[in-house]
């Protein structure tokens, strides 16, 4: 199945000619054949109280992104918002330079009253949606059954550097399939945390907001950073 792959990197921290810090974290594409872009660059936007209160907030669940055409911040394409946070339902909205909104995203927590799993949902304002599970259900029955050894599990991986260990068994089912009338328009693959967007109709701009909140809920997340 053909699709548009992205990938969320991280960058090392750069300033321009005035000083000014530039964004770091990018996104990009892989099918320049579309309306995409080959890369878009998205970074955390603080509230009045700064880094602590943006990462005091996080631990509810908000999140609150910018997406810009380049690393120097000159054109918004997109906004990452919370709608609300809180008992483990997080609601996101991702609005376009203009403050239209592309899609509304939720997030229900896995044993948090709607399944043993974390649910993703993606609503389009054209009505359709989507629904993705974190996880098949037969690798987290062998994640649970397996348990018991994780902590000798965990200590090895701790010292296993090899570039793009995912982490072994160690770490926790997180590939999502997303479904909507019997089709899969994405799909989060944890090999190398890429979001495969299969739907030609999906907007660009979703799929990097969608990935950008995605690496945010993840161990190491971009966006936790103190400073």
């Amino acid at each position: 199945m053909s699709s548009n792959v992205l990938t969320m990197y991280g960058g090392p921290r750069r300033v321009d000619r005035v000083g000014r810090e530039k964004v770091a974290c990018m996104v990009s594409f892989s099918d320049g054949s579309g309306p995409a872009p080959s890369v878009v660059y998205v970074e955390r936007e603080l509230p009045p109280g700064g880094v602590p209160g943006y990462l005091a907030g996080r631990g509810t669940g908000a999140r609150s992104f910018a997406l810009w055409a380049d690393d120097q911040r000159r054109e918004r394409v997109a906004t990452v918002v919370t709608l609300s946070a809180g008992g483990g339902v997080a609601r996101f909205q991702v609005l376009g330079a203009r403050g239209e909104v592309i899609a509304t995203l939720t997030r229900d927590k896995a044993l948090r009253g709607r399944g043993l799993r974390t649910r993703w949902t993606v609503q389009q304002p054209d009505g359709s949606e989507a629904v993705g599970f974190k996880g098949r259900i037969v690798w987290w029955w062998m994640w649970w059954l397996a348990l018991p050894l994780m902590t000798v599990v965990l200590v090895i991986s701790v010292f296993d550097s090899v570039p793009g260990n995912e982490g072994g068994f160690a770490r926790a089912p997180r590939r999502i399939r997303w479904r909507a009338n019997g089709q899969t328009p994405l799909e989060f693959r944890s090999k190398g945390d890429k979001l495969h967007v299969h739907a030609p109709g999906v907007d660009w701009r979703l799929g990097a907001a969608l990935i950008a909140l995605l690496r945010s809920f993840n161990a190491g997340a971009w966006d936790s950073v103190k400073k």
